[in-house]
């Protein structure tokens, strides 16, 4: 692939091959978000498709078309195509399966992916067997489902290989604006790292996050790393294939190598990439980095009203390479003089409840957790699912103490249904994380530190061996 991907995720003129529900819902779906670009249906007996007038073929479309799906067989795929090429359109999905994902089962699956490939040419093609993107910024998809993406302004981008695996990251709640998602398939032609490269171009997004399920050219994920690191866009990465079953699992979806895991462990080390074990924890971290960035030490403070919650958050932090930092004296005195003298003052901090609804004295209190070398301030608060009026001093407090300081400040539900939807987002508007779990705010907290520029030096490939067994 060499021609750029702006076409393509950013397009004009979406044009829909095929007829099923999978292609009306991509029309639909692209009418609900509020494109305002041209879609054009293409059906050779069609009148019209989910409501637009359908052309018979793509020879008869006004123009080239900057984003294609193709709805149909791998067969028809093949040849759609290569017209699209040699018309010069933007680039196309390619939702059909049965290509090299297929080949164990299929010996003629690999050679179609050839096909594939010599057919594309120059245009971008994503897949085959994948569902698309979705471009939450300007309302552009090219999406066979429902999704739970709605319009941002800015946001992070996701890309997986999994296509079900997108879409519940979409439905995720948890105040996390997402302006991109892009499902891979299984990489004919465009891998995961050169769309991460595209997506770096758009300066509205604001970090990626990364569903990997195994490496293809580690020169273009080396690229990529040192162009992210040099736009300022922080990535981190999932990365399967710590057990046997996920690397065959991983073989018969998308036809990728999984690999050695400490191999690949290694390799995001060098790229400055911090790996995550679960999406929750992808998720957490890709909020911090939306807000704050990588953070520059793994010094942190703590704050709750509850001696529980403070011995919960010293014990879990134990299990990462985080450290609460000792209180200095003029945090001491900001401490004091708004807890008064009943409070034993220490890091993490219980403040009790003597100051609970007194806004302007919850942010003085907070306050004094930051700052003095702390570069980020974890506030546990935990919304009843009852009756949270009595909380909203709480909020208040968090957006004050963020909006008076500039301090890192998050704050934290210890379980992830104590975190309302609409609190969440209004904490993500005023730049306070809203973190869901205890643990996961840790672990976010410590990827986001881990965040490092790429190592210089590219990693140094072996020798291919004759005759040698592939490492699953």
């Amino acid at each position: 692939m060499s021609a750029p991907l702006t076409r393509l995720f950013r397009p004009k003129s979406i044009a829909v091959v095929g007829g099923g529900a999978w292609c009306a819902q991509v029309i639909n779906q692209a009418t609900q978000m509020g494109y305002l670009g041209d879609i054009w249906p293409v059906h050779p007996k069609a009148k019209d498709v989910a409501g637009h007038a359908a052309f018979r073929s793509i020879h008869d479309l006004p123009a080239p078309p900057d984003a294609t799906f193709i709805g149909v067989n791998r067969f028809a795929t093949i040849d759609l195509v290569a017209e699209l090429a040699a018309l010069g359109a933007g680039g196309a999905i390619c939702f059909a399966s049965g290509f090299s994902e297929a080949a164990a089962e299929d010996q003629g699956a690999a050679a179609l992916q050839q096909q594939l490939i010599k057919a594309a040419g120059d245009m971008p093609i994503l897949g085959p067997n994948c569902y698309g993107f979705i471009n939450a910024l300007d309302g552009a998809l090219l999406w066979p489902d429902q999704h739970g993406c709605t319009r941002v302004e800015r946001g992070v981008a996701i890309l997986t290989q999994s296509s079900n695996i997108a879409i519940n990251l979409t439905m995720q709640q948890r105040g996390l604006p997402v302006a991109y998602v892009v499902t891979c398939g299984n990489m004919a032609q465009t891998t995961q790292a050169q769309i991460a490269i595209g997506l770096l171009d758009d300066p509205r997004v604001t970090a990626i996050g990364m569903h990997i399920e195994g490496f293809c050219d580690l020169r273009d994920w080396e690229r990529l790393a040192q162009k992210a690191w040099e736009k300022g866009v922080p990535i981190v990465a999932l990365k399967v294939g710590k057990s046997i079953e996920a690397q065959r699992a991983t073989v018969s979806h998308t036809a990728s190598l999984a690999g050695s895991d400490a191999g690949a462990s290694a390799f995001l080390e060098r790229l400055g990439i911090p790996r995550l074990g679960t999406l929750p924890d992808l998720l957490e971290t890709l909020k911090i980095l939306h807000c704050d960035g990588p953070l520059p030490s793994g010094r942190i403070a703590s704050i709750s009203c509850s001696g529980g919650e403070a011995s919960l958050m010293a014990d879990l932090a134990k299990e990462t390479a985080l450290c609460f930092a000792p209180l200095t004296d003029r945090q001491t005195a900001v401490l004091r003089d708004a807890l008064g003298p009943m409070v034993a003052l220490s890091n993490p901090l219980d403040y009790h409840t003597y100051i609970w609804r007194d806004g302007a004295a919850m942010a003085k209190a907070w306050s004094g957790m930051t700052g003095d070398g702390i570069d980020m301030t974890l506030c546990v608060v935990d919304y009843p699912t009852t009756d949270a009026s009595d909380w909203a001093c709480a909020t208040q407090a968090a957006l004050d103490v963020r909006a008076q300081t500039g301090a890192r400040f998050g704050v934290v539900a210890s379980l992830p249904e104590l975190m309302p939807q609409d609190v969440a987002a209004r904490l993500m508007d005023g730049g306070v994380v809203p973190l869901f779990g205890m643990n996961e705010a840790l672990v976010a907290t410590q990827a986001a530190v881990q965040c490092a520029k790429p190592q210089s030096a590219p990693v140094c490939l072996g020798v291919p061996v004759p005759n040698a067994q592939t490492l699953q």
